[in-house]
């Protein structure tokens, strides 16, 4: 469980300092799709400047689905998420826990069949990182 932790705290301590680094002031984080304005321009990625932040011209793929996922996918949203995910970590502290007969997690009520320690709370939140060095099958769910 502390490996799992700690390689978890680690993977989202690289995806702040990313999406902080993505962002120039306080108000950068959020950003929005726009579709070009006039014939010469491209799909965009803006900040709350309307600058662009990301010019789209995807060769295989639709401009505006892959300009609205950037978008969608902003720093602000990114942080958000770390943010979730270190709240859900806090619930699963070992002192936080209580365990019954063996096979409870009572932060999350995971019963039977499933590992307890670290439940499958736990081994889900790794899952988006399962592609990055330092992964274990073994947290697979």
């Amino acid at each position: 469980m502390d490996d799992l932790v700690q390689w978890l705290g680690e993977q989202l301590d690289e995806d702040e300092r990313i999406a902080r680094a993505a962002c120039w002031d306080e108000q950068s984080d959020v950003w929005t799709a726009r579709p070009p304005q006039a014939s010469y321009e491209r799909y965009t990625v803006v900040d709350y400047c309307d600058d662009a932040v990301v010019s789209v011209t995807p060769e295989n793929a639709d401009a505006d689905g892959v300009g609205r996922h950037v978008a969608e996918h902003d720093p602000a949203r990114v942080l958000r998420e770390i943010d979730a995910t270190r709240q859900l970590l806090a619930l699963h502290e070992p002192a936080e826990m209580e365990y019954v007969d063996g096979d409870v997690c009572m932060a999350c009520d995971v019963r039977g069949g499933e590992p307890f320690y670290p439940c499958k709370t736990l081994r889900l939140l790794t899952l988006p990182y399962a592609d990055r060095p330092g992964y274990r099958e073994e947290w697979r769910p």
